[in-house]
């Protein structure tokens, strides 16, 4: 078939029958795959269910209308978000509203089907609160990938995107260990898989049922625990319910705020716009969440809007695999030092900038469970490095504990003591052992830090010019100097009074440009050269764009 073929209204419409019956025909397969989020096998009843409300919207359309591409994608999109059942289902009606979007133009080509994927990557992005990888959501994103590389037209583009959709799906079980335990792929990414294949069977005109059909093999045996959600009211457990619905915002309420208040009633939370206008505001949605406390969710919805399609269906006891697997999370600015961090192996959380508005970032602490969850991690050494506050430190620890997670505090009060710390992990030694031998190596380094005085004041060390050099450990001003070189030697002059070894420097591009570092190590204390160029005192020195001062100073 030419490489500029296009797929008008009446054959995006064949395209959706097609996927009807191919979904249809492959439900009790993709069903038998589901283990995730919870194994309730119903992925695809709920894939199946999602199109055939999608079909039915777009088989009303008038004969006329049938024949746009843009009209048919839109009653599509429309149907699927209403109609929309389960976490895949959501997904797919987001694919769908992905179409109807980048269809606005006209038929479907081969750009289309590029922007329509990029598209439906944001609006899931959007959609889902805590998007895990290994599922549907990482097969989606590698398909449009693939397809906004793709060169040619519609077709070559749907090749490209069928073959990487299939080639992150075999990759799922790497990625999520309850696949890799049970012996199967992601079942949304599944589904996802037939619905690409059966658009490029239309493209390339397939007779129907003569099309690619995938083994994606069948559950295993997976040794899982439960995750005893209950509600403690005297009565024993009380099992999650799956809550969907179609709301229509009223009054102040909004997305976002939605999102919030729904955000600790549960989990697997989905909030899928159904306004197909990108650039129109957000007053109607597809909602979905898990919540083994329904009353208040509902009571939640009927606060927030016009509730229509509620339903409820309950989930099968959570399981997990079994694990406690240990991981070091550092909080550090985003930059440089974060990267820093990453290599030396910890997974790193990154603050939000103070200027930073609710929408545009998920507070700290949530950020760090999301990444328990999704890790699988049961044991966590958190390295807060000064950028947390009490509240915070106590909400983590909490929150890890009522999860089921073990997590130890570590006493990094700056980032150079956390990258001391770090240095020292043994994942292999009991989480005791080693939490006790990086906060050792912690509270050994002597730390400083350096940063401009503002404007003149009087402190503690005397009093301070605006453009002055403050230096400061702990809460209090240790001295004042008038240029950063003084500053610098003459903290360490001070740390080293002590002893030390190492000096480690944490530099701000604008510290760096100001500091001569020969002269620096010239006059370290100690005029013993043992080392070829140098003092016995080693300097460590790292580039740390990010920082809220200009320099940090740790010695050990």
């Amino acid at each position: 078939m030419a490489s500029d073929v296009s797929l008008d209204g009446t054959a995006l419409l064949s395209w959706a029958e097609r996927a009807v019956d191919a979904l249809s025909t492959r439900r009790e397969e993709i069903n038998g795959l589901n283990v995730f989020p919870v194994p309730d096998a119903d992925t695809g009843s709920n894939m199946t269910y999602t199109m055939e409300a999608a079909l039915a919207e777009a088989v009303r359309l008038d004969d006329g209308e049938k024949e746009s591409a843009h009209a048919v994608a839109a009653a599509l999109a429309a149907g699927s978000v209403r109609g929309a059942r389960g976490n895949s289902g959501v997904v797919l009606s987001q694919v769908l509203s992905g179409i109807a979007q980048a269809a606005a133009s006209g038929s479907i080509d081969g750009e289309v089907l590029k922007n329509s994927l990029a598209i439906a990557v944001r609006l899931v992005d959007r959609a889902i609160t805590e998007p895990v990888e290994g599922t549907v959501v990482t097969v989606l994103r590698a398909t449009a990938v693939a397809a906004g590389q793709a060169g040619g037209g519609l077709r070559d583009t749907a090749v490209a995107a069928v073959g990487a959709a299939r080639t992150a799906l075999m990759k799922t079980p790497s990625q999520l260990e309850v696949l890799r335990s049970a012996g199967v792929v992601d079942a949304g990414g599944a589904g996802l898989v037939v619905l690409l294949q059966s658009l490029l069977d239309e493209i390339e005109g397939v007779s129907r049922g003569d099309g690619v059909v995938d083994s994606f093999g069948k559950p295993g045996s997976h040794t899982v625990v439960e995750d005893n959600t209950v509600c403690d009211a005297g009565h024993g457990r009380c099992r999650e319910l799956e809550i969907m619905c179609f709301i229509r915002l009223s009054g102040e309420t909004t997305i976002g705020s939605l999102r919030d208040s729904l955000a600790d009633r549960g989990d697997s939370l989905i909030l899928a716009p159904a306004d197909t206008d990108p650039d129109g505001p957000v007053r109607a949605a597809t909602v979905h969440i898990h919540s083994s406390t329904p009353g208040p969710v509902i009571e939640e919805l009927y606060r927030s809007g016009q509730v229509s399609d509620l339903r409820l269906e309950v989930l099968p006891e959570r399981p997990q695999v079994e694990t406690r697997h240990r991981a070091v999370v550092a909080v550090a600015p985003d930059g440089p030092l974060a990267e820093l961090y990453r290599q030396a192996g910890a997974i790193v959380i990154t603050p939000a900038s103070p200027g930073d508005d609710d929408a545009a970032t998920t507070d700290t602490v949530s950020r760090i469970l999301a990444e328990l969850r999704i890790r699988g991690i049961g044991e966590v050494i958190l390295l807060p490095n000064g950028l947390l506050t009490r509240r915070e430190l106590v909400s983590a620890e909490l929150a890890a504990h009522a999860a089921e997670r073990t997590m130890t505090i570590l006493p990094t009060a700056r980032l150079v003591s956390g990258i001391a710390a770090l240095a020292v992990h043994d994942p292999d030694q009991p989480v005791a052992v080693d939490s006790y031998a990086m906060a050792e190596a912690a509270g050994s380094m002597r730390t400083a830090v350096l940063q401009r005085a503002e404007k003149a004041a009087l402190t503690l060390a005397g009093p301070c010019s605006r453009g002055d050099i403050l230096v400061t450990s702990g809460t209090g001003v240790l001295f004042v100097a008038d240029d950063l070189q003084t500053a610098l030697e003459q903290t360490c002059s001070r740390l080293l009074g002590r002893g030390g070894e190492l000096v480690t420097l944490l530099l701000t591009d604008e510290a760096a440009a100001e500091l001569d570092l020969a002269r620096f190590t010239d006059h370290l204390p100690g005029s013993n050269r043992s080392v070829e160029g140098g003092a016995d005192v080693e300097v460590m020195v790292y580039p740390a764009e990010g920082l809220a001062h200009l320099a940090e100073v740790g010695v050990e």
